[in-house]
Parts: structure tokens; C-alpha cells; sequence
């Protein structure tokens, strides 16, 4: 399953059949775990680089009084921290949220992907959007009210996940729980049922089990005030020449 990572890295450069070739190559190394496992915990030694190929997780930070806020989501195709091997000391932690299969790329393996132009390229961008994602993150809760943040996260997660071949125009598959989702947006689990509730009486989402069907996405990502161009999938390659 590393077609997702691929799909999401043609986003950002225009890759040939040995690219690709040479990125499956680098994801032999396949781990699993289960939901609520550390991928990376905050405190370890960082050794290598890891790609979400199944599942879904998340970076985090621990407070001291055992809080824990998600500063990232991360779903099938997502590399987790590039250079993250830069560090003496990982500052946050990276976990599964579900069960996960999750690649691990060796340094010396990203030296090789980075030392081909077109690859470099595309995980320079995926660095870029990540940052940009962050920032929106950052304007969310910062500055949206519950019901406008809450629906801002689930229209990103839906372009997020059709960019890499999870979900369809009906919708997605949401598979979080409340106390998940609250440490995503900081809100207490309480708040989010509530908050989810609102979201369902305007009839902006409608859930079954996992499911959050969209009914309108025009009509729910202009509630929340959701512009995707900080996600980069426009399909516009980066103008660059390798």
C-alpha cells in the first residue's frame, strides 16, 4: 500500500516510473501498530524517517499535567518528519491513533530518495504543505468558533483523503474518537458531541457509525470559512526545473 505515498508526492513533482520505482524500494521496512501505540515517542533519540501507508496518526505534545494536544494528523501517504534524524532529541511524539502499518526510511535511504532532483522536489514540497497546514491549524483554533473549527478539520480531512484515493465526494471515513478529536481541536469530548450535534441539525454533515457524508461541500466549507489552496493540490506542479 505505498500508492498513497506516491500519489500524494506527484502533487509536488512530476515523477518517472524509476522514481517511483526507487520509493517503493525505500518502504520495505514495514512496522505495525496498534491505536494508542508511539510510533516516535517525545523524548527518544529519532532514528528514522516514517511514512503512513495504513491507518492514521498524529503528532503530539505532552503537558505535564499529562495533556496531550495533536499538533498533526497524518493519513495514508503522509511522511512524518524528513529530517527528523537532525535532531539529538525527538521535541514531540508521534503515535497511532488507529491500527497503523507504518514504513521506516533510514537515513541513509533518504540521503539516496534526496539525492535524485524530482523526489527532492516532491518531499521538499510535502514539508512545505505540512508547514502551511500547521499555520492553518494555528488560525483554526485559534481563532474559529467550535462549530466553524470542527467543520474547517473535516473539510480538510476530506480533500486530504481524496488526494490520496481514501474517500469520494459523498464523504469519509472518519475513524476518531471524541476524545481524539478534542485533543485535535481543543475541546473537551463534551463539547465535540455537542459540537457535532450542531454541525448534523444544520444538516452541513450527516454521520453513520464512521461515515460523515457531506451532503453539500461547497455549502459546509463556506460555514467554515475553508479555502484548500494552504494543501497545494491544485495539481499545478511546483515551477521548477529538475
Amino acid at each position: 500500500m505505498i500508492d498513497p505515498f506516491i500519489r500524494k508526492l506527484e502533487y509536488g513533482a512530476h515523477l518517472t516510473e524509476q522514481d517511483r520505482a526507487d520509493l517503493r524500494d525505500a518502504v520495505l521496512d514495514v512496522c505495525t501498530f496498534k491505536a494508542g501505540e508511539d510510533i516516535s515517542p517525545q523524548g527518544d533519540v529519532p532514528l528514522n524517517v516514517h511514512v503512513v501507508l495504513e491507518g492514521w496518526g498524529c503528532r503530539y505534545k505532552l503537558l505535564e499535567e499529562g495533556q496531550r494536544q495533536v499538533v498533526a494528523l497524518f493519513v495514508p501517504g503522509d511522511m512524518c518528519d524528513l529530517h527528523v534524524q537532525i535532531l539529538t532529541e525527538m521535541d514531540h511524539g508521534i503515535g497511532a491513533l488507529t491500527d497503523a502499518r507504518v514504513a521506516q526510511i533510514s537515513p541513509a535511504c533518504i540521503k539516496a530518495l534526496t539525492d535524485n532532483p524530482r523526489i527532492h522536489l516532491a518531499l521538499n514540497w510535502g514539508t512545505l504543505v505540512d508547514e502551511g497546514t500547521l499555520r492553518e491549524w494555528l488560525v483554526n483554533i485559534g481563532q474559529r468558533p467550535a462549530d466553524q473549527r470542527l467543520a474547517h478539520l473535516i473539510c480538510e480531512l476530506h480533500v486530504r483523503l481524496r488526494a490520496v484515493g481514501f474517500a469520494d465526494e459523498a464523504g469519509l471515513d472518519l475513524p476518531l474518537t471524541q476524545a481524539q478529536l478534542a485533543d485535535i481541536t481543543s475541546m473537551s469530548p463534551v463539547h465535540i458531541n455537542r459540537t457535532l450535534m450542531t454541525l448534523r441539525c444544520a444538516d452541513l454533515i450527516r454521520t453513520e457509525g464512521r461515515f460523515v457524508d457531506i451532503p453539500n461541500f461547497d455549502r459546509l466549507a463556506e460555514f467554515a470559512g475553508f479555502e484548500p489552496s494552504y494543501l497545494h493540490l491544485g495539481g499545478t506542479k511546483p515551477n521548477v526545473q529538475v
